[in-house]
């Protein structure tokens, strides 16, 4: 009796035994497949193409704009305005008034750069010594009988200026050319004063010729 319960022990150890091996083996295959199957997950990282990476356009650039060549738009610096230059000499306004009425006179028909010389003559005689020393006193002195410009002489000179006429003063206040510091101009078609003749020539604009 012993005998047989020890036998049947033995045979459910046996059973026992060999169901655990039996189901060992499908758990270790089942183990091996997840850790492959997760192993395979893990793909190389995809390098990137410094070559097509730098034909990529850049942020802001359309690819329309590449393929067409065309650039950007770039937005440029402002250039400085350029200042104003100021007046080296200040009159009245009366005076460029009349300033500007013989320069209309005497040089209407000239370039702008006759027109400018006339005011120039104007302020070097100011300037001078040998001349009075007001734009007023300038325009309107007597040599003689005679006025120094002949349109006060004639009237010419009450004519109002016009606007180039005003510039070429308003410039010529700068004083950044005095031109040679001339004294006088003439035109050596129509001039009866062989005196100014003798004059040295600074400087022939139009149909004058300005001299010191």
């Amino acid at each position: 009796m012993k005998k047989t319960k020890m036998k049947s022990l033995v045979v459910a150890c046996v059973a026992t035994f060999t169901f655990l091996v039996a189901q060992n083996s499908p758990v270790e295959a089942i183990t091996e497949n997840r850790v492959i199957k997760e192993e395979s997950l893990w793909k190389p990282i995809k390098t990137i193409d410094d070559s097509k990476q730098n034909n990529e356009p850049k942020m802001g650039i359309s690819n329309k704009t590449q393929k067409s060549g065309l650039q950007p738009n770039v937005i440029e610096a402002e250039a400085p305005k350029k200042e104003v230059e100021k007046p080296a000499v200040t009159i009245s306004n009366d005076e460029k008034d009349l300033m500007a009425r013989l320069v209309e006179a005497e040089a209407k028909g000239e370039p702008y750069e006759g027109k400018l010389a006339v005011a120039t003559v104007v302020l070097n005689r100011v300037d001078s010594p040998q001349f009075p020393n007001t734009i007023t006193g300038v325009i309107k002195q007597k040599v003689s009988d005679c006025y120094a410009f002949t349109p006060v002489q004639n009237g010419e000179i009450n004519k109002p200026a016009s606007d180039e006429s005003k510039r070429a003063v308003e410039e010529a206040l700068t004083r950044t050319d005095r031109l040679s510091n001339s004294l006088y101009f003439y035109n050596p078609e129509i001039a009866t004063d062989h005196w100014i003749e003798s004059r040295t020539v600074v400087k022939t604009i139009g149909h004058h010729v300005f001299a010191k």
